[in-house]
């Protein structure tokens, strides 16, 4: 307790073996050693929830903190932490992202360390990262030279930041690549120490019965051989024996400067990335343009993974973010307030048309202000769609979805069909149940939904039995009755197997596809089923879709890896033509306009043709998993300026102007709770609203129900209510759209 007023110049606090000291003991002999503080190391050492949350709240006057091997998921560091200069995270596998506030208490922190976390969205990682002013070093992965590599055979240990409910690492099938043909490779023979220290914090909840941001599943967990310490402080040498350990911490500083750690005799030299070997890299270090887009986005940074940033990278790789990504939306180039552009709107209409001849238009302005928003909502707006069952029962209903579809004319409105045969209608800018139909024993999932939209009260409904239906939901009672409710509905013949049902533009005709090579055309007036086109493919039609403008022309996708364009005039004996993907198709949709056709395959290959003709517009370039059942979906949003895509062996979101290719955003899901991970199953844009989507998210946990997630870019998460997401494994079927 005297410290403060003693001769001791500083306090280190180290501590990396098994203790029984409890957490309450521990805070207090941190808080006692207050300004003496020093290095914190307290690595593999799980003191628990409690320990972390006060230590992550109140802050800690350190300069160096370790606390490696973390299992919590989320990351909120709010306290006091004005002194840190160096922080490490590494060997943290539940670590998947940070909170919206994270790294704003940390002034002077230039050296981060991240290895082998689960971290893996670019964009919000580097908005956080971007809050760290003083940020010159970073280190997702380690990478050493070809020799230095082969002195630790074991150090590369992928596997251990995936959970047990990660079946497949086939994403990682490839090794980070490093852009430039030459690098600047760091490499040190002296012992070194490297404390660095990561806390993840979940302040949403305090019940211990849903430890939703923590993970105690695998607390014996070995840490890898070449997991890092902080560099030794003077005098320290005898604490440590790791040797030829990668440096962290150590670059060149100027001149006015003392670097915290010393080190003699390091050698600067440069190598081939073929010669860059990468060790305990994160997820983020495999996805496409990592390296340039991380340069990029942090101006200010020295030393990624170890490799020096030289002028030349720099310039390259704002050459390949402006090829790959988007900034801002509707190629906006500088962020702009709302306010600014508001003002500017209303000083232009005060002009006359004299002063300003070429004067914006008010569309012009409405992209400026969603660009705007969106580029001020790194952590956009996550919201599980609440259904409140306007019954006077007690219990309350756990449905569970399984496809859904906006309404055409109604912005309130969306229906969404279940595993067990309910079609409900919901006003989801409410959450209130608007018409629920039961299954009535006659329908098992319901994977097929289409509105009409010169009828906007009526919606045809088809389960994977064959079941057909058009019910006119303003027959539909909010809740069950009891009663059997054929009055508002018709049925139409069976089809077997169904998977997907689709009407045309003038709300005559409606298509049917399923697990066959085969495509029923039905007259809605009728209900009777005109005929049944045979053998329009190869293998089973997974979805068919009318144009949007003609009544006549429509396009089917199989898993005979071909798209064909049909026109009812002609009798579908010849397709208008036929598109080859290069694996099986999921779906196939029109543009708005229908100028396009958005195509996905299996595995993110995405798509975009010519209506006219089929030819090749754009590809996406998504980066493969290696997975054969990681089924791809893809909708437009903003009309067709920008395409949603997610597949079901995956987790994340794409956003990519449909226009260049250029990806704008990716939306990571993480399900509340350790082991509550999702995929996703479905998705489409709010056809009413720019820059949002629902998601169709389900989780892996089989007592888990499935839940559709509403996404608005436009607007930040809020971290006391918001809901942020993540998935691993298992697909669903593939079935519908």
């Amino acid at each position: 307790m005297e410290v403060d007023v003693s001769e001791i110049d500083a306090v280190d606090i180290i501590n990396g073996s098994v203790c029984t000291l409890s957490w309450e003991y521990l805070l207090s002999l941190l808080r006692a050693s207050s300004r003496k503080l020093r290095v914190v190391d307290l690595q593999d050492i799980l003191f628990g929830k409690d320990f972390l949350l006060d230590l992550a709240q109140r802050g800690l006057p350190c300069q160096v903190l370790n606390l490696r091997s973390s299992h919590f998921r989320k990351l909120t560091m709010i306290g006091n932490f004005m002194r840190m200069h160096t922080l490490n995270l590494d060997s943290s596998a539940s670590l998947t992202n940070f909170r919206e506030e994270c790294f704003t208490c940390m002034p002077n922190l230039k050296f981060l360390s991240l290895c082998e976390t689960r971290i893996t969205n670019l964009w919000t990682t580097t908005a956080a990262l971007a809050k760290l002013p003083s940020l010159v070093e970073l280190r997702f992965q380690n990478f050493l030279q070809d020799d230095e590599a082969r002195k630790h055979p074991a150090s590369d240990r992928r596997d251990d930041y995936w959970d047990s409910d990660h079946t497949e690492i086939s994403i990682h099938d490839e090794a980070p690549s490093v852009s430039g043909e030459s690098i600047m490779y760091r490499h040190f023979n002296e012992e070194q120490y490297l404390n660095n220290t990561d806390m993840n914090i979940d302040r949403s909840s305090e019940d211990s019965s849903d430890d939703s941001e923590v993970d105690f599943s695998s607390q014996d967990r070995e840490t890898s051989s070449m997991e890092l310490l902080p560099d030794a402080p003077p005098g320290w040498e005898d604490l440590v024996n790791l040797q030829n350990e990668v440096s962290f911490g150590t670059l060149d500083m100027q001149d006015d400067e003392e670097p915290f750690f010393r080190l003699s005799d390091s050698r600067l030299s440069y190598i081939a990335p073929k010669k860059c070997i990468s060790h305990n890299p994160s997820p983020i270090c495999f996805e496409k343009f990592y390296r340039e887009y991380m340069i990029v986005s942090l101006p200010n940074l020295k030393i990624l993974d170890n490799l020096p940033i030289r002028k030349v990278d720099r310039e390259k790789a704002e050459v390949i973010f402006s090829q790959n990504f988007e900034y801002l939306p509707y190629k906006r180039k500088n962020k702009e307030s709302v306010v600014s552009i508001l003002q500017k709107r209303e000083t232009r209409a005060n002009h006359t048309r004299r002063l300003f001849p070429r004067r914006k238009s008010q569309y012009f302005y409405s992209r400026s202000l969603s660009a705007a928003k969106v580029g001020s909502a790194a952590w956009p707006a996550l919201c599980p769609l609440s259904i409140m069952d306007t019954t006077a029962r007690d219990d309350r209903r756990s449905y569970r979805p399984r496809q859904f579809e906006y309404h055409p004319s109604d912005a309130s409105l969306m229906v969404f069909g279940t595993l067990d045969g309910e079609v409900i209608v919901i006003n989801h800018e409410s959450g209130k149940i608007v018409s629920y139909i039961p299954s009535l024993g006659t329908m098992n999932s319901v994977l097929g939904l289409c509105w009409l939209k010169n009828y906007p009260s009526k919606v045809i409904a088809g389960s994977d039995n064959g079941s057909l239906r058009l019910y006119d939901i303003r027959l539909m009672p909010p809740t069950a009755t009891g009663s059997h409710q054929s009055a508002g509905s018709i049925m139409f013949d069976d089809f077997d197997q169904l998977t997907s049902v689709h009407v045309n533009s003038t709300d005559e005709l409606f298509l049917a596809s399923g697990y066959s090579k085969h495509v029923a055309l039905y007259d809605i007036s009728s209900g009777r089923r005109l005929q049944v086109f045979d053998d329009m493919h190869r293998e089973h039609i997974n979805v068919v879709k009318f144009s949007h403008h003609s009544p006549s022309i429509f396009a089917t996708s199989s898993f005979d890896r071909e798209v064909k364009m049909w026109d009812l005039r002609q009798k579908p004996n010849q397709p208008c033509y036929t598109a080859l993907s290069s694996r099986g198709n999921v779906m196939v949709c029109f543009s708005p306009d229908d100028q396009y056709l958005l195509v996905s395959a299996v595995d993110n290959e995405v798509k975009q043709l010519l209506a006219v003709d089929g030819r090749l517009h754009l590809d996406f370039s998504i980066t493969s998993t290696g997975s054969s059942q990681n089924y791809t979906r893809s909708y437009y949003m903003n009309g067709r300026d920008y395409v949603i895509s997610g597949s079901c062996d995956e987790h994340v979101v794409r956003i990519c102007c449909a226009q260049t290719g250029r990806r704008l955003r990716d939306v990571s899901l993480e399900g509340k709770g350790s082991g509550a991970s999702m995929f996703v199953q479905s998705l489409r844009g709010d056809p009413f609203r720019d820059f949002s989507m629902s998601v169709l998210a389900a989780y892996i946990r089989p007592s888990s129900n499935s839940e559709i997630v509403k996404v608005n870019l436009l607007a930040s998460s809020d971290q006391d209510k918001g809901y942020s997401y993540t998935q691993h494994s298992h697909p669903l079927f593939s079935s519908g759209g």
